[in-house]
C-alpha cells in the first residue's frame, strides 16, 4: 500500500501510537477530515460545473466521504463523544497556500493538493489500522480492520484526483507541478509534530 504512493518521505510506524494513545481525540480529527474532504469533492463540483465527468465522479466521491463521517461519528458517539467545532488541519492549511491563483493553475493546483492529502491519509489510516490490528483487544482489532479498509477507499479517491488533473490539463505541466507540490509536502509533513491527528 505504500509503496503505491508518490510520497517523497514515509510516516514512521511509530507514528500510530501517537493517534491510540488518544483515540477519542484522533476520532474526533479524522471525523472532521471526512466532513471537509465531502465539502472539497462538492466544492470543485459547483466551481467547475462545465466539467462533466468530474462533476459526476466528485459528487460520488462526497456521498462516500459523508458516508465514512457518519461511520467515524458513530464510533465517537459509541465513545461519548460529542463532535468538536471546526478543528484546524494545519497541514492543509499550509499545503493549501501553495495554491496558485490564475484560473488553470488553481484547478490544477486543487486536484493535485487534494490527490497528495488522499494519500497521506491512506498511509496513516493505513498506519493505525495496522497498528490495532496488532492489539490484543478485540474492539481495537475491528477497528482496526475497519481502518484498514478505509485506507483502500483514500488509496481509490488519490487516484481520482490525479486522473482528472491528467484528463483536464497537459501532462507534463501535471507532472512537473505535482513534483513541487510532493517536494513542499516533505517539508510540511517534517516540521509538523505528532499529534493524534490525521495529518
Amino acid at each position: 500500500m505504500r509503496e503505491f504512493f508518490p510520497l517523497k518521505v514515509e510516516t514512521p510506524p511509530e507514528w500510530a501510537q501517537t493517534a491510540i494513545k488518544d483515540m477519542d481525540q484522533f476520532l474526533l480529527d479524522h471525523a472532521m477530515c471526512e466532513r471537509k474532504a465531502a465539502a472539497t469533492c462538492m466544492s470543485l463540483a459547483m466551481t467547475y460545473p462545465e466539467k462533466l465527468e468530474l462533476c459526476d465522479v466528485m459528487i460520488t466521491v462526497a456521498r462516500e466521504e459523508m458516508e465514512h463521517f457518519q461511520q467515524v461519528f458513530r464510533m465517537a458517539k459509541n465513545r461519548g463523544l460529542p463532535l468538536q467545532g471546526d478543528l484546524k488541519d494545519p497541514y492543509v492549511i499550509m499545503l493549501m497556500k501553495e495554491v496558485r491563483t490564475s484560473k488553470d493553475g488553481r484547478f490544477m493546483d486543487r486536484l493535485l493538493v487534494s490527490a497528495i492529502v488522499e494519500a497521506r491519509s491512506c498511509e496513516r489510516l493505513g498506519l493505525v489500522g495496522q497498528a490495532l490490528l496488532d492489539s490484543e483487544d478485540s474492539h481495537e482489532q475491528d477497528m482496526g480492520k475497519y481502518y484498514s479498509e478505509l485506507a483502500l477507499a483514500e488509496a481509490r479517491h488519490f487516484g481520482l484526483f490525479i486522473k482528472f488533473a491528467k484528463k483536464y490539463c497537459p501532462q507534463e505541466e501535471v507532472d512537473k507541478r505535482f513534483d513541487e507540490l510532493l517536494n513542499i509536502e516533505v517539508t510540511i509533513i517534517k516540521d509538523l509534530p505528532w499529534r493524534p491527528a490525521v495529518h
